[in-house]
């Protein structure tokens, strides 16, 4: 028999704020996290904007001096939204059984920042100069390894990479070895730090990121007629997940229910998504199908939401496909709209903002969107502009897409005994 699997801890560092509490707050009165990037001069770059961690210490999350220059950025953030998830559980460590508690901790893109150095010290001072921890800090597997290390947790560790459907995939994964008996709790999501000058050269030269430099605090508009393209943004989400039976054990807190986990592939294009949106379409059946519910039971979608003109469409198009008729009542918006695409982290801080739709009856906004262009009104769906609003969510879906044809879609549901 399944076993049913529960989040029951919330940790994410993010552009808007630090911490599940101060992150929730500021997308409800929307709160734009995007800004000139101050991490390195961009002066001579076609983009200049980005939505990057403020006041981000890791001694405020127990990393000393010396293990903070082992570690790239983001495997940092992975650490410090760990130990905000676990306190966040309450969980014990010394009082379980550390066998059975798994990590699976992705990013997509890995140490950027360290690899810029790398090459950086190599052509200017030569390969003997060449920092020793110069591997183990670029790795991408090192987020996972680093927290598996820091807090003890011995059962399965790995990391996932699927682009920007990283974070998703890696909830995923984790409630798929809970579900099957094989852990009894796991901390699972995605980490980037990528705003770094050869990932934003990279993007830019794709022509995909916005270039409103003079305006960063409207620049990523999900599903707006005047979007640009989207925003880079950094930071990570990890979420405690538990067998249900051992959260209520222990009396944990329980946000919400992981109730189904869709995922496939659109094989069609390393960057474009398939036409029309057919494989998302069945991404997100994939995950209500798993959950035993029906699209009508489902009542908002966190949505990958990009601001660019092509995932904007298709994923809108994917959706009035699922949900027909019910697709122009449900409640849908982008989280994008304020920390910018935090690329193998956004599945996971997303879920997060998930848990807290169901945890408080509110549903943040899509900042930015004054007006969509004609396809999308012609489909017409509800992506809440503008403001936050009150409802009652007892099924909540999000979506991540990543390049390459990654699709990945998780369902919460209210938890009920």
């Amino acid at each position: 028999m399944e076993k049913r699997v529960v989040i029951t801890g919330l940790g994410v560092i993010s552009p808007v704020g630090i911490g599940k509490d101060e992150f929730w707050n500021a997308l409800l009165n929307g709160k734009n996290g995007i800004g000139p990037i101050t991490h390195f001069d961009a002066t001579e770059y076609a983009a200049r904007i980005a939505g990057e961690v403020k006041n981000f210490d890791p001694g405020d999350f127990g990393i000393d001096k010396k293990e903070a220059r082992h570690m790239d950025p983001s495997t940092q953030y992975a650490v410090a939204a760990t130990k905000l998830a676990l306190d966040d559980s309450k969980m014990n460590l010394d009082e379980e059984d550390r066998d059975r508690i798994g990590t699976i901790i992705g990013t997509g893109i890995g140490g950027m920042e360290t690899l810029h150095n790398l090459y950086k010290g190599l052509f200017s001072k030569g390969p003997s100069r060449v920092n020793p921890f110069v591997v183990p800090k670029m790795i991408g597997n090192m987020a996972a390894g680093q927290v598996s290390i820091v807090f003890g947790l011995l059962g399965h560790c790995a990391s996932v990479v699927t682009a920007c459907a990283t974070g998703t995939n890696s909830i995923g994964d984790a409630y798929r070895m809970i579900q099957r008996g094989e852990l009894d709790a796991a901390v699972a999501g995605g980490t980037e730090a990528a705003v770094s000058p050869g990932a934003l050269a990279g993007f830019a030269a794709m022509k995909a990121l916005s270039t409103r430099n003079d305006d960063p605090e409207h620049a990523s508009r999900p599903f707006d007629k005047d979007r640009d393209g989207f925003v880079m943004g950094e930071g990570s989400g990890v979420v405690v997940l538990e067998e249900l039976e051992h959260a209520v054990k222990r009396g944990a807190h329980i946000y919400c229910e992981i109730g189904g986990y869709g995922s496939n592939a659109d094989a069609y294009h390393i960057t474009a998504p398939a036409p029309d949106g057919i494989q998302q379409s069945k991404c997100m059946q994939l995950a209500i199908q798993d959950a035993g519910l029906k699209p009508e039971d489902v009542d908002y979608i966190n949505a990958h939401g990009t601001s660019t003109h092509l995932n904007d469409l298709n994923e809108s198009e994917a959706i009035a496909r699922v949900f027909g008729d019910h697709a122009t009542t449900l409640l849908i918006s982008s989280t994008k709209s304020m920390t910018g695409h935090l690329l193998g982290a956004g599945g996971a801080v997303e879920a997060i903002a998930c848990a807290m739709t169901i945890e408080t009856s509110k549903v943040h906004p899509t900042i930015n969107l004054v007006e969509s262009e004609d396809e999308l009104k012609e489909i017409g769906l509800n992506y809440v502009p503008g403001k936050s609003v009150e409802a009652n969510v007892d099924v909540a879906i999000s979506n991540s897409f990543g390049f390459g044809g990654h699709n990945a879609t998780l369902l919460f549901k209210k938890y009920a005994e």
